[in-house]
């Protein structure tokens, strides 16, 4: 494997979910237009953060076990298929990305010992 390849398959599912955790934190700056007092509204951030954080928590550990990551982000993209069912819409847009970085998690445990040689 080529020095191009190795660097894009080992950063792709990295970069992707990174960009996946701020996608999903978009969801919680409609917090800010309920008109709560401060304490509720951090509170209410705080519970609209929660995806993010176990997104991250996640590749967190898969940076280091790519399979970790692999099946944890296909399961929870499974899981919202299945609890989303009746927004087909959200679920392309949620579970979409979440197979595709699993798939290339998985795709990077795999291939360890190329990319890292």
């Amino acid at each position: 494997m080529k020095g191009p390849v190795r660097r894009l398959l080992f950063w792709s599912p990295r970069v992707l979910c990174i960009a996946f955790a701020l996608f999903v934190s978009l969801f919680a700056v409609d917090v800010f237009n309920e008109g709560l007092g401060l304490w509720k509204t951090i509170l209410a951030l705080s519970i609209h953060l929660i995806p993010t954080a176990f997104v991250v928590v996640v590749l967190a550990l898969s940076w280091r076990w790519e399979w970790v990551g692999g099946i944890l982000y296909i399961a929870v993209g499974i899981f919202y298929l299945i609890e989303a069912r009746h927004h087909p819409d959200w679920v392309v847009v949620i579970s979409g990305p979440l197979f595709l970085v699993g798939a290339l998690f998985l795709l990077n445990w795999l291939k360890r010992a190329e990319i890292r040689a």
